[in-house]
């Protein structure tokens, strides 16, 4: 049975962390859905078609990758893209805390859908999309905090 994790989030803008989170899950899942929803309690910097654009770039040279916007709940589109799997990455203990939670939610909504956590890798547990962000919009360099293969300017 193919296994397929949906890697969910704002991604605004999608990092190295998140870059590094993807890339170390492929050794788990045949394939890997990220889905870039709309969270309604956020103000977003890029628009979620250019954030689409951009991880589609990161991951070009990569078929078992695919990216896709969604604005229904995550364990919905989970099941809506028969995915089993739910993937997050985990910085800090505080992480942990909110995604446990949001993870027992959705099992209770959908039981088959399994929620599965990677430890952020050490040199990227510091960075977060928030901080990412304001450096963007205060017009600084956020270069070695983005995936290397794309130039954010290009998305703007």
């Amino acid at each position: 049975m193919k296994k397929t994790a949906v890697f969910p989030g704002t991604f605004d803008p999608f990092t190295v962390g998140h870059e590094s989170i993807v890339l170390r899950a492929l050794k788990l899942f045949d394939s890997i859905i990220i889905g870039v929803g709309q969270n309604t309690g956020k103000k977003t910097y890029l628009p979620v078609n250019q954030r689409v654009k951009l991880i589609k770039d990161v991951f070009k040279d990569f078929p078992q990758i695919s990216v896709t916007s969604y604005e229904v709940l995550t364990v919905d589109f989970c099941v809506n893209m028969n995915a089993g799997y739910l993937l997050r990455g985990l910085r800090t203990a505080a992480d942990f805390e909110y995604e446990r939670a949001i993870a027992q939610v959705n099992k209770a909504m959908k039981p088959d859908v399994e929620s599965v956590f990677l430890l952020t890798a050490p040199e990227y547990t510091p960075i977060n999309s928030t901080i990412v962000r304001d450096i963007l919009i205060h017009g600084g360099d956020a270069s070695k905090f983005l995936p290397k293969k794309i130039d954010i300017r290009n998305y703007l």
